[in-house]
């Protein structure tokens, strides 16, 4: 798997620096977020290097991906907090900080606490929809 040596990511999953380790599979590791917008809020992510989610091949996502509803369900189980946003972030203006994917798992146990999020929704038109669409299905690969 591709490793970057400058990044903060890489450098938890080789061991150089430490963590508090929830859990991991061949493609995936789990740890305590240090910075926790709540107790209990852990990061889950690839052992390779990518940055952003698309660039990630499919058998590493699926690893991921298998990893984080086993981590979410005992976090619940440890904090008791039955509600929780997963949160997953891509370039700098996506408030992406550490370069290397990764997922959050927030606990929410109640309004102060946990993620905040304004979500200014716009409208969708039945013309822009379609034609969206088939520019969107036409890049599927």
């Amino acid at each position: 798997m591709p490793t970057d040596p400058s990044c903060l990511f890489c450098k938890i999953v080789a061991g150089q620096i430490p963590c508090h380790k929830v859990a991991e599979n061949e493609h995936a590791l789990a740890f305590l977020d240090i910075g926790p917008l709540s107790r209990g809020h852990t990061l889950v992510i690839p052992k390779g290097h990518w940055v952003t989610l698309e660039q990630v091949p499919g058998d590493v996502a699926a690893g991921v991906g298998s990893l984080i509803p086993r981590v979410a369900k005992a976090v619940v189980e440890a904090t008791g907090v039955k509600d929780w946003n997963l949160l997953q972030n891509n370039g700098k203006p996506a408030h992406q900080v550490v370069m290397h994917v990764h997922f959050h798992i927030i606990p929410k146990p109640n309004e102060k606490e946990g993620l905040g999020i304004g979500w200014p929704a716009g409208k969708l038109g039945q013309d822009e929809a379609t034609a969206l669409l088939m520019k969107i299905r036409a890049s599927m690969d």
